[in-house]
């Protein structure tokens, strides 16, 4: 048995410092170019610029898809809605799916809309992505029902039982969702080169990738900070959901 630890121990070892090393040879490259950190941050600011409104899009995205997600996962989860086992199973599907088998749909339906080539064909998309749903259904159904019905026989309205019973009972599970949620926004390549024209539009995932190796370096350590910030935020929420799980 300790043998089979300890063998275990140094496999996720191994796997943690093979995902360590190309952030940490990042860090040794920024180091041995400082001036690179001047240019981007005072002499020619433009990958900051373009930073900050990520972090704009990023954040609508998320947002937008945590309001929608709670509220149609709460409503799958907890209320008796004809034909439920068959959207449900229509949502799996649609999130199985990969992004390219939904770029040309979704690329009509803007171009439609008259949507084309502005911030919303990278939001409304994302915002109504399955994805989120599906966890949020997952993650409600595990809430007591008991405690949702002392809560209606209190007074409390169905958006009060949500937000300030279901949501916190589920907070691993929405924490999760965020996270995965913010860094798929963040990473996003494919929507902005199919809906956008204007190349001054892209967010940092594709600007970096068309710039200096000296501005890019820099640029690659700071588009880091918000994942890494949000992590370590709700850290203590992921340990809690895994733990939960476990003792399960």
């Amino acid at each position: 048995m300790r043998n089979k630890r300890t063998a275990g121990t140094a496999a996720a070892a191994l796997c943690i410092a093979a995902a360590l090393i190309p952030t940490i040879w990042l860090v040794i490259l920024c180091a041995q170019n400082p001036e690179g950190a001047r240019e981007i941050l005072w002499e020619e600011p433009f990958t900051l610029y373009r930073f900050w409104n990520s972090l704009l899009l990023c954040s609508a995205i998320t947002l937008g898809q945590m309001l929608v997600s709670c509220w149609a996962g709460f409503a799958l989860a907890k209320y008796p809605i004809p034909g439920k086992g068959y959207l449900t199973t229509l949502l799996v599907i649609l999130m199985l799916l990969p992004l390219q088998v939904t770029l040309v749909p979704s690329y009509l339906i803007l171009d439609a809309l008259g949507l084309l080539n502005t911030i919303w064909a990278l939001i409304l998309p994302s915002v109504f992505s399955p994805f989120g749903t599906v966890v949020m259904w997952i993650t409600f159904r595990a809430v007591p029902e008991d405690l949702l019905d002392a809560a209606r026989l209190d007074g409390a309205s169905e958006h009060r039982i949500l937000w300030r019973i279901a949501l916190p009972v589920g907070k691993g599970g929405a924490a999760s969702l965020l996270l995965l949620t913010f860094v798929d926004a963040w990473n996003m390549v494919e929507q902005p080169m199919v809906f956008l024209s204007n190349t001054a539009n892209y967010p940092i995932s594709v600007y970096l990738a068309s710039v200096r190796s000296v501005e890019s370096l820099h640029g690659g350590l700071l588009s880091m900070l918000p994942v890494v910030l949000l992590l370590l935020y709700y850290r203590a929420e992921l340990t809690e959901k895994s733990e939960l799980t476990a003792g399960k």
